[in-house]
């Protein structure tokens, strides 16, 4: 089962396929996204590299964590579940007139 990796403190200059040349050291690469501003169109600094099996990203992470990419000393650890947003699309605000 593939498991997706974090991949913070990438330097600006890292591509995505720079990204996939570095984890397929470990093993199969599923997919490598770099995270982009959307205003900006620049790089958030992280990413996310998503590797085939479970031991392959355990072998990716004990390989890249604090390894340089591009003059930048890697993070490297497994992806979190990205929280649930709740709400709706008032901003929180009340659609009532409570003034």
């Amino acid at each position: 089962m593939a498991k997706k990796l974090y991949v913070g403190n990438l330097s600006y200059n890292t591509t995505e396929d720079s990204l996939r040349n570095l984890f397929s050291q470990y093993g199969s690469v599923t997919s490598a996204k770099i995270i982009f501003d959307r205003e900006s169109g620049n790089s958030k600094g992280f990413g996310f590299v998503e590797m085939g099996t479970d031991e392959e990203a355990s072998a990716a992470i004990a390989g890249t964590n604090g390894a340089d990419l591009d003059g930048r000393q890697l993070r490297v650890n497994e992806a979190m579940d990205k929280p649930t947003r709740r709400g709706g699309s008032n901003g929180g605000y009340s659609s009532g007139n409570n003034w």
